[in-house]
């Protein structure tokens, strides 16, 4: 069963903090461009990209295994900006918005798994 994950409220949202993290992260220190901006990136791209794969995939178990995994990067992704700014290479006035937005995106990841456990009671 094929799923048109650009009918998703949640990939949209995820797609939008992708597109709004990388102007931020560019704001860092040189000397963090293969650490922590490396790594924030990596993972605010894996949020979409594995809503995308799961929406490939046959079968809910595998559906809901890179829902999952997608929802693990969101929060990967809020707490690593949290701590670029309280390790001083951000100002919190950047990153406060992108957190709200994270905290956003999470919570609609988490309703959409919910809704499988939910849709077999």
């Amino acid at each position: 069963m094929g799923r048109d994950y650009r009918k998703l409220d949640v990939f949209h949202l995820a797609d939008r903090a992708v597109i709004t993290t990388y102007p931020v992260t560019s704001e860092f220190p040189d000397e963090e461009r293969y650490g922590l901006v490396k790594q924030i990136r990596r993972a605010a791209v894996s949020v979409p990209c594995n809503i995308v794969e799961g929406s490939a995939r046959r079968g809910e178990p595998e559906y809901l295994n890179f829902l999952n995994i997608a929802l693990g990067s969101a929060n990967e992704t809020r707490y690593l900006l949290d701590l670029s700014t309280r390790l001083g290479m951000v100002a919190a006035e950047r990153t406060q918005p992108l957190g709200l937005l994270y905290t956003e995106l999470i919570a609609k990841l988490q309703a959409l798994i919910n809704s499988f456990g939910a849709a077999k009671a």
